[in-house]
């Protein structure tokens, strides 16, 4: 029973090294020798538990979504808190991840891994809802579903990926809770203006 605890503890521990790894430099950049000296591990010691660094990610990834809290997937009944909500999620749950997924768009790496089938339902589902309010009434008439849901993903992830610009443009970190608080305040708002245009 020692055993299979002490097991888990370092495979735990290499997931947790690997997940700053993968999630700071991206796939390429990220080297097995890095993650074993910050989980404490010889590298040989990996390579027991995992064949190589694409099955390593794919246990990061798995790991990550399913250890997510409860609240992640719990849609708002009102289209308006939608945004915020996404953005309370990314920020708040998903940044480094968020992260990882721009290193993804920089490297085109084009192994399928569980981010690109997961991610890929993720977004379909989350353009399929627009479509479903649009049948509602609640999206004007003018707006495309699914430009509306490239929209409103690009609002809810650019503060964490372009946190320099930014900077720049606010003159405020992006991790700063006062700065997520006006943005957010400014999602629901801007919500409000595309949402209740038809009325």
């Amino acid at each position: 029973m020692g055993e299979i605890r002490n097991a888990e503890r370092t495979q735990k521990k290499i997931l947790e090294a690997a997940r700053r790894e993968f999630f700071d430099k991206g796939f390429k950049g990220s080297r097995i020798e890095s993650i074993a000296e910050n989980a404490g591990v010889k590298k040989q010691l990996i390579y027991h538990y995992f064949k190589g660094k694409a099955e390593l990610l794919e246990a990061v990834l798995t790991d990550s979504a399913t250890s997510e809290p409860e609240w992640v997937s719990q849609i708002p009944d009102n289209p308006l808190h939608i945004a915020e909500h996404r953005y309370r999620v990314n920020n708040q749950v998903r940044a480094d991840f968020i992260k990882f997924t721009a290193w993804e768009a920089l490297e085109l790496r084009a192994e399928p891994t569980s981010w690109n089938k997961g991610g890929e339902v993720a977004l379909q589902s989350y353009t399929a809802y627009w479509k479903d309010q649009k049948k509602k009434g609640v999206v004007p008439q003018e707006l495309e579903p699914e430009l509306l849901a490239l929209a409103l993903t690009a609002l809810t992830t650019y503060p964490i990926i372009f946190s320099n610009i930014t900077n720049i443009i606010t003159g405020v970190e992006s991790t700063d809770p006062e700065f997520q608080a006006r943005w957010s305040t400014f999602l629901t708002k801007l919500s409000e203006y595309i949402l209740t245009s038809s009325d």
